[in-house]
């Protein structure tokens, strides 16, 4: 317990410690962010499959295959449905504030804003905590490292939106401080609910796995796409998957 508490803390941390270079670092091209978040969706995607939808079909029984299956749709559509109530992040990243920059109601956007982080935090801190489930706390903590790795550079582009929205800098890391606090709990969640009842392991794991490939195909490599680095995000991404995957041999 006391492990997966420190890993939840870890993985919420990454998120605040990237709003902290936010604020040394408000004005971040587009090629190093789309490169950093490229390389972060490649370890993701190890995170997932190895870590997650590999070990549902180990821990599952003859059902094994149409579980992992339907928990990853699950995983998807559950995220799908949350994508629909609220913008997604790219767009509230600072990126559409470029070709729209006289937008009315800044309290309103900022409000959305944080929404849609903490809801996109909340499955990621959950993949997390199922993890442990496994029993495996190498398999757990590469699932971690992951999702801390692509919290870093997320952190760092809410920063700027808000502090142009007019918040004080205070205000803005509380609020940045929040969307770290949804992953710790959400981490603690999918601990206690695979602990309570280790039958909803093999699901489980395949819905965060789902949740965890939802997000790299839908936000990251369309953001990490859409600067013109395309060719270099690429080989980031491959040298992420790479990283995790040798990791995950060796360890």
């Amino acid at each position: 317990m006391r492990m997966v508490l420190l890993t939840a803390l870890g993985v919420g941390g990454a998120t605040v410690f990237g709003s902290l270079l936010g604020f040394a670092f408000k004005k971040i091209s587009h090629k190093f962010s789309d490169i950093v978040l490229a390389f972060a969706a490649g370890v993701m995607l190890a995170a997932a499959v190895l870590g997650l939808i590999v070990p549902s079909l180990e821990y599952g029984d003859k059902w094994a295959l149409p579980v992992t299956v339907i928990g990853i749709f699950c995983g998807a559509l559950c995220l799908n449905f949350l994508d629909r109530l609220v913008p997604h992040l790219h767009r509230l990243s600072g990126v559409d504030q470029e070709e729209h920059p006289h937008q009315s109601n800044q309290l309103n956007k900022v409000l959305l804003f944080v929404m849609a982080i903490a809801i996109h935090n909340l499955p990621e801190g959950i993949a997390a905590g199922v993890g442990f489930g496994t029993g495996n706390t190498g398999e757990a903590m590469t699932i971690a490292l992951g999702i801390a790795l692509q919290n870093i550079p997320e952190g760092m582009v809410i920063i700027a939106p808000m502090l142009a929205a007019g918040m004080k800098p205070g205000r803005t890391f509380v609020i940045a401080l929040f969307t770290g606090i949804v992953e710790v709990f959400g981490a603690l969640l999918g601990y206690f609910a695979v602990s309570i009842s280790s039958t909803i392991l093999p699901f489980a794991l395949a819905f965060a796995g789902g949740t965890m490939l939802y997000v790299i195909s839908d936000e990251m490599i369309p953001e990490t796409h859409a600067h013109g680095v395309e060719r270099g995000a690429t080989y980031s991404l491959l040298a992420g998957f790479c990283l995790m995957l040798a990791m995950s041999y060796y360890l």
